[in-house]
């Protein structure tokens, strides 16, 4: 039986770039985009060219009931997830609340990966060898955690909103390895490199290394041996490397995870 993967925010950029690297590699492929049109190019284009499952599924990450409902169509139609890469990410030049009244970039980053990731776990147990994907950023390392300013309460700057939803991934990836410890599944966060990219032109104007250098070090934890030893940790160039200071306290990333909990719980049932 293939091994399955489904990669978030995969249309375009790295997230189809890592599509197309896993497809050649003979993993089903589940590709996820907010544009019907654009999923169905992709599916028909990796079809084309490789031969394996390819398929696509439409959700907005900007509401948490429409993630509930991507991952319910996932549990109907799959009997288990090897690998999910949370690669989906916004930068926003204006503050903008989703429906669920949360800034857009905390919630698109973060929030909606928390939440369905919690509710594909029991599908990524079954896995043989179950692995959950972070992607942040470097810019994390910029981050300021203000837990009176998560959701942009006090004031929004484009670029701290986005370093501290890619701080997020961080924390999160640490506290979901402590919680998943005695299950056959890993956990990774990880910094693709200054990728060009729609993100990055939009959020800071410049253009950078090729998709494929983006994509190497999510294929690299997605399919490599003897990396179980390295759950929890932060990569960059597929070697593990140290992240901001603070996301080796206990205290504060698992508090982030019971606040990013009290946040989507309405959905977890």
């Amino acid at each position: 039986m293939k091994k399955v993967v489904l990669i978030t925010g995969s249309t375009d950029g790295i997230g189809k770039q890592t599509a197309i690297e896993l497809a050649k590699m003979g993993y089903a492929v589940l590709i996820h985009g907010r544009n019907i049109e654009r999923i169905k190019n992709v599916v028909s284009e990796i079809k084309s060219k490789y031969k394996t499952n390819v398929d696509g599924f439409v959700s907005d990450f900007n509401s948490l009931s429409d993630v509930k409902k991507f991952a319910n169509e996932i549990k109907n139609r799959f009997e288990k997830i090897d690998v999910l890469i949370n690669n989906a990410g916004v930068y926003m030049n204006k503050k903008v609340l989703t429906k669920d009244g949360f800034e857009t970039t905390f919630q698109v980053n973060h929030l909606s990966h928390f939440l369905l990731t919690n509710l594909l776990i029991e599908l990524i147990k079954k896995s043989d060898d179950g692995r959950i994907i972070n992607v942040s950023s470097i810019a994390h390392q910029n981050a300021q955690l203000d837990w009176d300013n998560l959701n942009a309460e006090k004031f929004y700057e484009p670029y701290y909103a986005y370093a501290l939803s890619k701080l997020a991934n961080i924390l999160f990836t640490k506290e979901l390895n402590d919680k998943i410890k005695g299950m056959n599944v890993t956990t990774y966060s990880l910094h693709p490199g200054v990728i060009s990219t729609k993100l990055l032109m939009q959020g800071f104007n410049i253009t950078g290394e090729s998709l494929e250098k983006g994509a190497a070090t999510s294929v690299y934890l997605a399919i490599s041996e003897n990396i179980k030893k390295y759950s929890g940790e932060y990569f960059i160039d597929k070697k593990v490397s140290p992240s901001l200071r603070l996301t080796y306290d206990k205290n504060v990333y698992s508090k982030f995870w019971d606040v990013s909990f009290e946040m989507v719980k309405k959905h977890l049932n």
